[in-house]
């Protein structure tokens, strides 16, 4: 059997220059598609950084967005610096200058540091008793050098654990701060806390104050749940901390974010969680 075979002709290659008008034509392309590129490219990026932004901020991002541009928004939150993203790693650097004392944790306010704890105290109190919460063990969230667990924990609760990211407040706490009771400390964690991850059902109570602030919505949506799971029955997470009067604020200097009551709530609610109790305290009212 015999097959039949077309002659195939090699199309002729021709290695003059293109006319004027095929340039043109090829010209006249790329000219309409430029433009056409560059706005898919500069479209393509808004939607990763609106899609990076939104995932870490679900509940503050419109408000944010309202105040600083896209791209500056996702560089002083989103862009990572060293693997870590700016966000934590600017509020880290800050921190390191910041002097392990009372004055360092209140910054310009600590004359209203006693006027602080006082109000800590008394709404501490409505959670603590017969059928309430426990007092045999509390993590203090953000700790510092134990300013909190000093004044307000340590005299309630049998032990306690303490968490912050700067080892110095920690060895400060343990070796000065808080003298004798530095023995009632069982633990001390040098973690941020969107790598904290607490022993489970261990905590009476969990104790966050100014430092909610410091955590993306998603990482302290995140937080809030191990958190959950380390509660011993009727325990509570009482978090205390700058409200914003509407929407949010990002502060450049220490990179934190001050939010609204409302997306505060949005967060707790989808951490699985209830807000038992509300309240206001101005401390400059009071001074």
């Amino acid at each position: 059997m015999s097959l039949n075979q077309e002659e195939t002709q090699r199309p002729e290659v021709s290695s003059s220059p293109p006319s004027n008008m095929e340039f043109q034509v090829h010209q006249a392309h790329r000219d309409r598609w430029k433009d056409t590129d560059d706005s898919m490219c500069r479209h393509s990026m808004s939607f990763h950084l609106h899609h990076t932004i939104r995932m870490e901020f679900f509940a503050s991002f419109l408000y944010l967005l309202e105040q600083i541009p896209l791209v500056k928004l996702f560089a002083v939150t989103c862009e990572k610096i060293k693997g870590e993203k700016q966000f934590y790693y600017k509020s880290q650097m800050f921190y390191e200058d910041v002097e392990a004392s009372e004055e360092g944790m209140m910054g310009d306010f600590v004359e209203l540091s006693d006027i602080d704890l006082e109000g800590s105290r008394k709404f501490l109190s409505r959670f603590i008793g017969p059928g309430k919460a426990g007092t045999k063990c509390a993590l203090d969230c953000g700790c510092g050098i134990g300013r909190v667990a000093k004044g307000v924990l340590l005299p309630i609760f049998e032990t306690l654990e303490m968490c912050d990211m700067m080892e110095a407040f920690l060895l400060h706490a343990h070796e000065v701060y808080l003298g004798a009771d530095a023995d009632r400390i069982e633990t001390y964690y040098c973690y941020n806390l969107q790598e904290l991850t607490p022993p489970k059902k261990k905590y009476d109570v969990i104790w966050m104050q100014w430092c909610a602030c410091y955590l993306t919505d998603r990482d302290l949506m995140h937080f809030l749940m191990r958190c959950k799971r380390s509660l011993q029955p009727n325990g509570v997470i009482i978090i205390k901390d700058n409200m914003a009067r509407k929407g949010c604020k990002l502060d450049a200097i220490d990179s934190s974010i001050i939010r609204h009551l409302d997306i505060m709530r949005e967060i707790i609610f989808k951490a699985g969680l209830e807000l038992s109790l509300c309240c206001s305290l101005t401390l400059l009212s009071l001074s």
